[in-house]
């Protein structure tokens, strides 16, 4: 291993008001690297990871790339030193192809782009890494894993040699995360950095060759062969404390509190619903296992009322949704964690009081006779900031502030303080660390053992298998299997969601 380190970061601190986000964080990459960097949701990674990517400044401390000092202003500046970054959330224009995409701020000369020069390059990243998107397909046509490798593909067009992945197998299948983990072994091999932010430990452990671990915005263990440590370990590491998993306590299974008879809908997000029909008991969690973009997001919002179906019936609670709407929905027991907690679950540039009341904020308490209860709001938001344990300033802090964990928790706040008789919880710990995701799973069976139903809708099989009762697969808008849980194994879940026969189920 060279002796010059591709990144080194020194003393990097960042405050954001009173909260010290980073606090004198020191950071190594060599060539050919893939380090893992690990912590709580809210320690500190992604905003040390926006540092180097120049998205902020930081207050103090030192950063040198192939061992020259740089000075990092913005995005420009870090994609000119060698550092590129694919975010949770992609940065891509769907009306435009992949290739255009890809050109998008290239300097040409005498304004003329050269592109046949552009898809060469394009056809040496395919040939070094295995990296290849059709250039002339428009984005909007592209599935959630193509538009991640797209952005990477992006950023090594660019000329990235230090790669940050944060989050990146978060909206991946498994067979997407394989070839992510493939292209990230040929980057390496070629002497490529990457920094890879993530809450999966098997997945680290797995493609990482060290681990650092930042916990309340210090650096506060290093792990130099992730493969032979546990997750466990890692997991204490993370959260100064053990991990154990949840445990799926016998319940007596009530009437049904959710029924969908033969309902079809237009699509939304991928596959529309055909035909589907489903039925979760209170007591009882239902999973929905699927590859994205099967039906999975019609299914979540024909049942909160935000997609009118076309045909079928649905009785939430024992009572028919006659007149779909949210507050429709709201108001026969239902409650909801959307898939995409910044767009559709909380408007973040409110405050977490406001997102606490903001479905009911016409309904007493929170209002009378037509004026609103500040004082009602307010003693609302702290005491829900208090039992689940919502890291934040207080009631007025901006809630687009907070970090994933705590804004998950928001959500689950709000809606399990008015004792719904079925949630619908759409991916709900994806992008959680270890101890956040605990949380929410033991939320979700409180639920179950006060009689209430849960509809799980995730692409993490290890969470349906650990929480539901039973599992019902989709594939193109329908029920391609059930099983109960104890008879589901990942390869038959991985069968039917291929759209394959299970002639065992």
């Amino acid at each position: 291993m060279t002796t010059v380190p591709l990144l080194e970061m020194r003393g990097v601190s960042k405050s954001f008001g009173a909260t010290k986000a980073n606090d004198g964080i020191d950071l190594t990459v060599w060539p050919g690297d893939v380090l893992g960097l690990l912590g709580e949701n809210g320690a500190g990674k992604t905003t040390l990871m926006n540092i180097l990517f120049g998205t902020y400044q930081a207050d103090a401390g030192e950063i040198r790339f192939n061992g020259q000092p740089v000075r990092i202003r913005n995005s420009a500046d870090a994609l000119a030193s060698g550092i590129g970054m694919v975010h949770q959330h992609f940065h891509l224009a769907a009306r435009l192809s992949v290739l255009d995409n890809i050109l998008i701020g290239e300097k040409g000369r005498r304004f003329l782009i050269d592109r046949r020069r552009a898809l060469h390059r394009l056809a040496a990243i395919r040939d070094d890494f295995g990296l290849w998107l059709d250039p002339h397909r428009p984005v909007s046509g592209l599935s959630i894993g193509e538009q991640q490798r797209l952005e990477i593909i992006k950023a090594l067009y660019r000329g990235a040699r230090l790669l940050i992945l944060d989050e990146p197998t978060a909206v991946l299948t498994p067979t997407e995360t394989d070839g992510l983990f493939a292209a990230m072994r040929a980057m390496s091999a070629n002497g490529f950095g990457i920094v890879f932010i993530s809450h999966k430990l098997a997945e680290v452990r797995a493609v990482a060759r060290r681990c650092v671990i930042l916990r309340h915005g210090r650096v506060t263990g290093t792990i130099d062969k992730p493969a032979e440590a546990s997750n466990a370990d890692i997991a204490r590491l993370m959260c100064g404390r053990d991990i154990t998993p949840p445990e799926r306590a016998p319940v007596t299974v009530g009437a049904p509190v959710l029924e969908l008879a033969h309902v079809s809908t237009p699509p939304k997000g991928g596959a529309g619903l055909a035909d589907l029909s489903l039925t979760v008991r209170g007591g009882e969690i239902v999973g929905i296992a699927g590859v994205s973009g099967n039906g999975q997001r019609a299914l979540a919002d024909v049942l909160s009322g935000m997609l009118r179906p076309t045909s079928g019936d649905i009785r939430i609670n024992g009572a028919p949704l006659s007149q779909p709407s949210p507050r429709a929905s709201q108001a026969l027991g239902l409650g909801r964690i959307p898939e995409d907690r910044m767009k559709t679950g909380l408007v973040t540039a409110l405050t977490v009081a406001d997102n606490m009341v903001l479905p009911r904020l016409t309904e007493a308490p929170f209002s009378r006779r037509g004026l609103i209860d500040a004082g009602r709001i307010d003693a609302f938001a702290r005491e829900r900031i208090a039992a689940f344990d919502i890291r934040c300033p207080g009631p007025t802090a901006r809630t687009g502030k907070l970090s994933g964990g705590n804004l998950q928790k928001i959500l689950l706040a709000r809606e399990l303080a008015h004792d719904p008789a079925v949630l619908i919880a759409a991916q709900p710990t994806r992008g959680l660390d270890i101890g956040a995701t605990r949380f929410v799973h033991d939320r979700f069976l409180e639920m179950r053992a006060a009689g209430r139903g849960i509809l799980l809708i995730s692409e993490d099989l290890e969470e349906l298998m650990a929480l539901s009762d039973r599992i019902a697969v989709m594939y193109e808008g329908r029920i391609a299997g059930e099983m109960p849980t104890a008879a589901a194994t990942v390869e038959r879940l991985g069968l039917m969601m291929t759209g394959a026969s299970d002639r065992s189920a």
